[in-house]
């Protein structure tokens, strides 16, 4: 049984690996892929039966999987970022999510047949999009900025608010069936925000007086997470999930409290769990469905596209100022994602362990709104952004990962020129200048997973790196290579040939091109730079063609870049000169005693 049990987990892993793969590679929502082999492995090749494999460890497996996956959900609602989100996305997730919940609960109890009870917690299950599901969607589908922040916030902003209106609709309906009266419900839920509370103010002081030393906190936040989720379950039956998502909300929003090293563990330890836990939830559906109940789900994902989400976008942009072509898209796109699936079938085990009629439904109806709002949006959310024209035009920006003085001075030239610049870097004090010098700037690693789901690449096409870290920079390009293709990405040399050992080549190794000329490197320009050179933006004519230039400003000028009449960003780089022609803006730097006006 060990060895059987060892194949099957380690078998999983692997598969739970390549679909997360394959959903990076084809810009997909990974949850569509790892529920499609669960479904495989399961019902259809009944390879993996679940309960069999684990037994009665399947409960407790799925439980501490889901208070992590929700934790970590939660880590990311920090109350300061909604300051600025917009009419839209506030009602969206507050009086929109209430009506979208309602309307939900409504075809779930007269298309599906659900008891109210079931059927309100369906809605508060899939009311919820997320940021896992809607990011992926977003790259291929870029729309205009507009509509691309107003779904990445909703998604960022309903995914805890979401799992908390299902938490709490679960304890009310679990009071309910076991015969307690309100006043064991009220325990509960205080119990679970009591001890959320405390064990977030109890993390937060350790970490704020570095009472844990660096290389354990990710150790102690997950020991504290687990021992808050256990304890409070065994102090209130089931409030353990409301102890961690409080937990996360309160730890998200406390001042002087570090919590990207955190995060970042989370998400990497909750992409391993959401791969191996919907594979084992979706290998436990049985098929085929019981009668009626595939066409109940297809019906639900109908009224879920057609009906329910025009209504909530409808409710909630009243008195916005979008437009009705901008308001159609965002009607169009809600997919549903990882607190739909994980959640609803945690709350299924222990529904139907209390047998509460109709939770068996609970399952399988999300599953298909999941699948099905996955597969019809990602086919057809960009041409349907062309029809409506509000999708963005060709991608001409630039992603710079750097914020040195060579990054900001290199950003500065592009953005004077009229192209968008975003420059991405985990170094505060560079960030910090690069905004008070007019420039859009990202907090962190652009390779990150933290960046995976905050970063907006709306309107990007190219990626410079320019940091002054060899490795993250080399990484970031390869990175990058597959969101932009390999002839967008460049990188500034940090190395000479000459200085390039065999043991420290792994960047000349990599297929990047290399910026302007190969003997400049990433230190060889900032002392350019520090000894007076500065980056200037000429229009050509033909009166005063680059040769002119070069006689006008000397030979040792550099050219970084040219500019065609049509804004197409063109680059210089070592093994491809430009020929720049009249029409064209030349960026370039230039040496100190020629920086004159011709």
């Amino acid at each position: 049984m060990s060895i059987e049990l060892g194949l099957m987990l380690t078998g999983m892993l692997a598969i739970g690996f390549f679909a997360q793969w394959l959903a990076w590679r084809v810009k997909l929502p990974a949850i569509l892929f790892l529920l499609l082999a669960g479904i495989l492995l399961g019902p259809v090749f009944h390879v993996l039966d679940p309960d069999k494999l684990l037994g009665p460890l399947l409960f407790p497996v799925v439980s501490l999987s889901v208070a992590l996956i929700l934790f970590e959900g939660s880590l990311t609602l920090r109350f300061q970022e909604l300051r600025g989100i917009g009419h839209v996305v506030r009602g969206l997730v507050s009086y929109g999510a209430i009506v979208a919940l309602l309307l939900l609960a409504v075809a779930g109890h007269y298309l599906a047949g659900m008891g109210w009870d079931i059927a309100l917690l369906f809605g508060a299950l899939t009311c919820v999009t997320g940021p896992t599901v809607i990011v992926p969607m977003l790259r291929t589908l870029r729309p205009n900025a507009r509509i691309a922040n107003t779904l990445r916030w909703e998604g960022i902003v309903i995914d805890p608010l979401g799992a908390l209106f299902a938490v709490l609709i679960y304890e009310a309906i679990v009071s309910r069936h076991q015969g307690h009266a309100i006043g064991i419900f009220l325990t509960t839920v205080i119990t679970g925000v009591v001890i959320g509370g405390v064990a977030a103010i109890v993390l937060g002081y350790l970490l704020r007086r570095q009472l844990i030393p660096e290389y354990l906190q990710n150790f102690g936040a997950l020991a504290m997470v687990l021992l808050s989720f256990t304890l409070s379950n065994e102090i209130a039956h089931d409030s353990g999930l409301l102890t961690v998502t409080i937990m996360g909300i309160a730890l998200a929003n406390m001042r002087d409290v570090h919590i990207d090293d955190i995060l970042d563990f989370k998400e990497h330890l909750t992409v391993l769990l959401v791969s191996m836990l919907f594979i084992l939830l979706a290998a436990r559906l049985s098929w085929p469905l019981p009668p009626g109940m595939l066409w109940a789900g297809i019906a639900i994902f109908l009224a879920a596209q057609f009906v329910v989400r025009p209504i909530t976008v409808i409710v909630s942009s009243v008195g916005s100022g979008m437009t009705w072509r901008e308001r159609a898209l965002i009607s169009w796109v809600a997919p549903r994602g990882i607190v739909a699936a994980s959640v609803s079938a945690l709350f299924a085990l222990r529904l139907q362990h209390l047998g509460v009629a109709g939770s068996d439904a609970l399952v399988p109806l999300v599953f298909i709104l999941i699948i099905g709002t996955v597969v019809l949006q990602s086919a057809t959310s960009r041409p349907l952004a062309r029809w409506l024209k509000v999708a963005e035009p060709e991608p001409h920006g630039v992603l710079i990962f750097g914020s040195d003085a060579v990054a900001r001075a290199i950003g500065k030239a592009l953005n004077d020129a009229g192209f968008h610049v975003l420059l991405s870097d985990d170094d505060w004090d560079g960030i910090r200048r690069a905004r008070m010098e007019g420039l859009t700037t990202f907090y962190g690693n652009p390779a990150s997973a933290h960046a995976e789901r905050n970063l907006d690449l709306a309107g990007i096409g190219q990626m410079l790196g320019l940091s002054t870290h060899r490795e993250r920079n080399s990484l970031a390009c390869l990175h990058y290579q597959q969101e932009f293709g390999r002839d967008n990405v460049y990188r500034l040399r940090n190395l000479s040939p000459q200085e390039t050992s065999n043991r420290a080549a792994l960047a000349d190794r990599l297929s990047v091109p290399v910026l302007f000329e190969d003997a400049m490197t990433h230190a060889r320009f900032a002392e350019l730079l520090a000894r007076g050179w500065r980056i200037k933006s000429t229009g050509l004519t033909v009166t005063f063609d680059w040769p002119h230039f070069i006689e006008q400003y000397g030979s040792s000028s550099l050219l970084l870049f040219g500019v065609e009449e049509k804004q197409m960003l063109r680059v210089a780089l070592a093994k491809r000169e430009l020929d720049p022609r009249p029409g064209w803006i030349v960026i370039v730097l230039v040496p100190p005693e020629m920086q004159v006006t011709p």
